[in-house]
């Protein structure tokens, strides 16, 4: 798994690319908060359940399906998240977090397609280091994870971000009449 700065790293680049007028700022933070609750899914060890099972780590809290039922049971409780742009975009913060598991070189794969189909993916190609659990994380291992993500998600993402911004301030300059 990525670390959780990094999860929290795809939904604040998808909000600064959309702009304040489409995803608020309160919004792009629940976003982020939503890309790092999959992971509250390590606490099924301490009761026994099995990394593999369905309820196990990267297994149905990763899921696309569950990631929509989190951005519906949020819309039923705060106001700001009932646009479909509110909702679409929870879904897809929360979502991200699967999908960036599926990019990781190590741990088993997320299992994207509950409650369809458990089996666990990866992506083609698994470029990210996957990060370690625990004190493991103050690291060598962890450094080296760190690296990884900031190669392969921090940076890509940073330029989604500043190329939709750029495009946005140089479209908005160019619509203003001139003196």
């Amino acid at each position: 798994m990525p670390t959780i700065f990094t999860h929290a790293v795809a939904p604040l680049a998808i909000a600064v690319a959309a702009g304040r007028g489409h995803i608020s700022p309160k919004l792009a933070l629940a976003g982020a908060v939503l890309a790092i609750v999959p992971d509250a899914d390590v606490v099924a060890f301490r009761f026994g359940i099995d990394y593999a099972d369905t309820w196990g780590h990267r297994g149905a809290t990763h899921s696309f399906v569950f990631a929509g039922l989190c951005a519906g049971a949020l819309a039923l409780i705060w106001k700001e998240a009932r646009s479909l742009l509110a909702f679409v975009f929870l879904t897809l913060a929360m979502a991200s977090h699967g999908l960036l598991d599926t990019l990781t070189d190590g741990g088993l794969g997320a299992a994207l397609y509950w409650p369809f189909d458990n089996t666990r993916i990866f992506a083609p190609e698994t470029p990210v280091r996957v990060s370690p659990i625990g004190r493991g994380f103050f690291s060598a291992r962890g450094a080296e994870t760190m690296l990884s993500e900031l190669r392969w998600i921090w940076l890509p993402c940073l330029a989604l971000a500043g190329l939709a911004w750029g495009a946005r301030k140089g479209l908005g300059h160019a619509a203003r009449p001139r003196d």
